[in-house]
């Protein structure tokens, strides 16, 4: 059946019009997701950030002493934003 033009679909150059619709997948639905910023944490997920955050701090000055400077600093130390846990 023929439409008249007050009829017709409004034409898109996308290849499939209907895709428009739908949410597309983004870089922003994996941060929702990750589990370390979630409200409602598992008490694994809250032990294994419990313990990152014990890690994550310079190292005593009597390490330094002992070590005769030695080890001066935490090599492992890890800033927030910089870089993500494996949780």
């Amino acid at each position: 059946p023929n439409r008249s033009e007050s009829q017709a679909l409004p034409h898109t150059n996308h290849p499939h019009p209907k895709v428009d619709n739908f949410i597309r997948p983004s870089h922003k639905l994996a941060v929702a997701i990750n589990p370390s910023r979630c409200r409602n944490k598992t008490f694994r997920t809250k032990q294994k950030l419990a313990k990152a955050q014990r890690q994550n701090r310079p190292i005593p000055q009597w390490i330094r002493l002992r070590t005769g400077n030695t080890i001066r600093y935490n090599a492992k130390r890890r800033h927030w934003r910089k870089s993500t846990l494996k949780v």
